[in-house]
């Protein structure tokens, strides 16, 4: 099948042969017609990849014996500049940017390291670090993914010193220092990840004997109140403007539409939505569950009507095919699970936008923080709304107090249900 529409586009892979991508012209295209690309897409994306070819012909780039990523970025940059020159617009060379990061994916996805090699000075370091921390402290890949954003960010700091020899240099002052910078221009949230980050890294470099001393308590401690804020959420009429405001006759509609009831009706975190599964919702018995995060609790949940009439519009009408089992996929090719949150927080923010509405928070937690205010404010008890909303400490719902004390009446309505690891 592929190679039969590989035949389709022989003329613009010629195009690219004899140049110094030559070699990765017919599994480019494959790769493209593999991961669902349409015909005028990929076209575009030759047509610019042989573009920056010539650039590279020009420069007498000679990208067989290796090349960085870095190199590509840093080549791109002087194709932005020439193509400025001879009259192209932003756009294009914005476009010429998204043709180059596809293929720089294909590169990864196709087996070819040797080509495109993070060359970071902090990598050998930051690799000791995933592996002392998946081995010894049994860290889950989440957890890491966290970890590594924050560190990036430190090491990337540090520069040419984000090394074993030159973190021996390391002092008190320079942690505090870089710390206190950072915390500056971030909210609590991101404070207390790089907090976390750097206390582990810093044990972790002096078990290693990368440092000869503790530093782990130079990294300052904020002083925040856990309740001193009332959490930003949407209110009911908010949350019914937004819903009413999707276009559910486009795919991506569709798709924006189930995710925003899902998050409407059942107060989930974002990640919960991304990693809904296939196999997680009983259609036969009407019920969804929704996995555990941050250390919560699965809840299987009923399913509603409002929420299995979107996802199955959505599933029958604009989920691209996949092997993915992952139920809400991005929109565009190459399809696959909506991997970060600022990919649903994107979508959240659109709709809010559109909607008119004026919010300081932008994300999935808006209606998870209108979802709990809603049940506070209907007389459910904290323990109803921690089992709902997956806390295992009720300490953690108490916050919610805050928006109506007089409506905590203690009832026990017994809603959902806790699945136990016996259960799976």
């Amino acid at each position: 099948m592929v190679s039969e529409q590989l035949f389709k586009f022989s003329a613009i892979v010629e195009k690219l042969k004899g140049g110094p991508l030559d070699k990765f012209a017919e599994g480019f295209c494959c790769w493209l017609l593999d991961h669902g690309f349409k015909r005028h897409t990929i076209s575009s994306h030759f047509y610019r990849l042989i573009r920056f070819g010539k650039y590279l012909d020009s420069n007498n780039t000679d990208i067989h014996n290796g090349i960085s990523i870095k190199e590509v970025k840093t080549l791109f940059k002087g194709h932005s500049h020439h193509c400025l020159k001879t009259g192209s617009s932003d756009t294009d060379i914005r476009r010429a940017g998204y043709s180059i990061n596809r293929f720089i994916q294909y590169l990864r996805e196709s087996g070819h390291p040797d080509l495109l090699q993070e060359q970071d000075i902090y990598k050998p370091v930051l690799d000791a670090y995933i592996n002392w921390m998946r081995h010894y402290k049994h860290a889950s890949d989440g957890t890491l993914g966290v970890r590594i954003h924050s560190l990036k960010q430190f090491l990337q700091w540090l520069g040419p010193e984000a090394t074993p020899a030159g973190l021996a240099k390391l002092t008190a002052d320079r942690v505090e220092g870089f710390f206190l910078g950072y915390a500056k221009e971030m909210g609590r949230a991101a404070r207390r990840s790089m907090q976390s980050a750097l206390r582990t890294f810093l044990r972790f470099c002096l078990q290693k004997g990368y440092i000869d001393r503790p530093l782990d308590m130079a990294v300052p401690t904020l002083r925040t109140y856990k309740l001193a804020t009332v959490p930003a959420g949407l209110n009911e009429t908010e949350a019914q403007q937004i819903l009413k405001g999707v276009n559910r006759n486009s795919r991506v509609g569709r798709r924006d539409y189930a995710i925003l009831q899902m998050l409407y009706t059942y107060g989930v975190r974002g990640g919960q939505v991304r990693a809904l599964q296939l196999e997680d919702i009983d259609w036969e018995h009407n019920l969804i569950l929704f996995r555990a995060l941050k250390h919560g609790k699965d809840i299987q949940l009923p399913l509603t009507a409002e929420v299995g009439e979107s996802m199955l519009d959505y599933l029958q009408n604009s989920r691209p095919e996949s092997s993915f089992p992952h139920v809400f996929l991005t929109s565009r090719a190459p399809y696959q699970p909506l991997s970060y949150s600022s990919s649903l927080s994107a979508i959240i923010d659109r709709h809010i936008r559109a909607a008119g509405i004026d919010s300081p928070r932008r994300g999935a937690h808006v209606f998870r923080h209108g979802f709990a205010t809603r049940m506070v404010k209907k007389g459910h008890s904290l323990k109803e709304i921690a089992d709902v909303l997956g806390h295992r400490h009720l300490g953690t719902t108490f916050i919610y107090t805050k928006v109506e004390l007089n409506a905590l009446e203690q009832v026990a309505l017994g809603w959902p249900k806790e699945v136990l690891p016996c259960d799976h």
